[in-house]
């Protein structure tokens, strides 16, 4: 109720100094992120149950960097997708629209905005909606089973059943599947784009649930992966991580890592994989990342406590690379986080040798600082080399130093946590 309140406050103060004209206007205009509704949708009952619907994070990209729609009061805009092969349900519903009334101002054209992100083939009405949910125990995921794991579900009282597969543009329906799927990410990714799938270098993994409905097996989305296999000379691939969402739904039940996981032994089989990266990967993915190759790394024997405590080594990254295709770069991080659960961070001595180690790494770019200013003192005049030491200022490195490890430090432990209870 004190939200609310403040809500309606906010709204009034904003109301001040406007118009008549103005305020009318200002009634019409709605937040897109709170008019989007979304649903997976297994049963009929589901199109009613509001518990089954959620929200995007994000709609820059399609109403604009204010997320608004203008025009509307009440207005829903309804995305609902059978909850398998993602047949689309869109209509758009709203209380009242302006009218010419309005001194010639229309309304946003909402309905041509979402067009240009679904594809067509699309319902408009509910009845043809159920009538393809009828027919979705005929739907079977695509491409080759890579995986099956399972989650406890405390509600249910049981144990759902996933499965990860691998397909690609050849497997009968998957483009038309794609097409639905990916409309996802422009609701979940800040910066999200649709790929070239006529690229055959892409591949693409799919996690499902299965689940029973009237004594049948049927499957539901839960989330997918893209990865850009890169040439590396003279015959090396280099598989690129570039899109990954689990939906909303599935959020926090390790799904992701799973995912991650499947695709990473996927890729270890291959002699030609290099090893494998990710495309602009967001700080989530980088900790999701952390406790997958941390999990498969703990077991090598370079990795070892005795061999941690010596310090990071040639051996850590040839034996990752060439067991688990991790780069040198996502092997010092491993390194780094296991060797915080090697060390006794109460004993003073081990405590100062980790803490200098990983400062180390991090001091690489003050130091980058510091040769080129060695240059700037040969280069420079004394007013433009003022200018540079003033930006300089070598007591606020050594604290984003030391604020850089706390963090670090914080991150690990937080992979140590989860690895422990995995």
């Amino acid at each position: 109720m004190a939200d609310c309140m403040c809500l309606n406050s906010f709204k009034n103060l904003f109301l001040i100094g406007l118009t008549p004209m103005e305020k009318k206007l200002a009634e019409y205009k709605c937040n897109t992120n709170e008019a989007i509704q979304l649903k997976l949708v297994r049963f009929p009952e589901d199109l009613e149950d509001d518990n089954t619907t959620f929200n995007p994070e994000y709609s820059h990209q399609v109403f604009g960097d204010d997320e608004v729609a203008f025009g509307y009061k009440g207005l829903k805009i309804l995305l609902y997708y059978i909850a398998g092969n993602l047949s689309t349900l869109f209509r758009i519903e709203y209380s009242s629209k302006v009218n010419e009334k309005f001194d010639c101002v229309e309304a946003d054209d909402v309905e041509s905005k979402i067009r240009e992100i679904i594809p067509p083939g699309f319902c408009t009405n509910t009845d043809d909606f159920v009538s393809l949910l009828e027919k979705e125990v005929n739907f079977k995921p695509f491409g080759m089973l890579l995986h099956t794991y399972s989650v406890h579900n405390e509600e249910a009282g049981e144990d759902i059943a996933y499965q990860i597969y691998k397909a690609d543009m050849t497997c009968p329906g998957f483009r038309e599947y794609h097409e639905r799927l990916q409309t996802f990410l422009m609701w979940f990714i800040e910066t999200a784009s649709f790929i070239d799938v006529d690229d055959e270098r892409w591949n693409y993994f799919i996690v499902f649930e299965k689940y029973n409905k009237d004594g049948a097996t049927l499957f539901a989305t839960v989330g997918y992966m893209t990865v850009y296999n890169y040439y590396v000379y003279p015959d090396k691939t280099r598989p690129r991580v570039s899109q990954m969402l689990i939906l909303p739904p599935f959020q926090g039940e390790g799904h992701g890592a799973q995912l991650l996981e499947t695709v990473h032994r996927y890729y270890m089989s291959s002699p030609t994989v290099l090893d494998i990266t990710a495309e602009d990967p967001s700080e989530n993915y980088i900790k999701l990342r952390d406790f997958v190759l941390v999990k498969l790394c703990q077991d090598l024997l370079c990795f070892s406590p005795g061999k941690l405590m010596q310090g990071f080594s040639q051996e850590m990254v040839m034996e990752a690379q060439q067991k688990l295709k991790i780069n040198k770069q996502h092997t010092r991080r491993v390194y780094e986080i296991l060797r915080l659960r090697a060390t006794d961070m109460g004993d003073a001595e081990q405590s100062r040798s980790y803490r200098l180690d990983v400062k180390r790494r991090l001091i690489g770019p003050y130091k980058k600082k510091q040769r080129e200013l060695a240059k700037m003192r040969r280069c420079l005049r004394p007013e433009e080399l003022t200018n540079q030491l003033n930006q300089i200022d070598l007591n606020m490195q050594h604290e984003q130093l030391e604020e850089s490890f706390q963090q670090l430090v914080s991150d690990y432990r937080r992979v140590l946590e989860r690895l422990a209870q995995a």
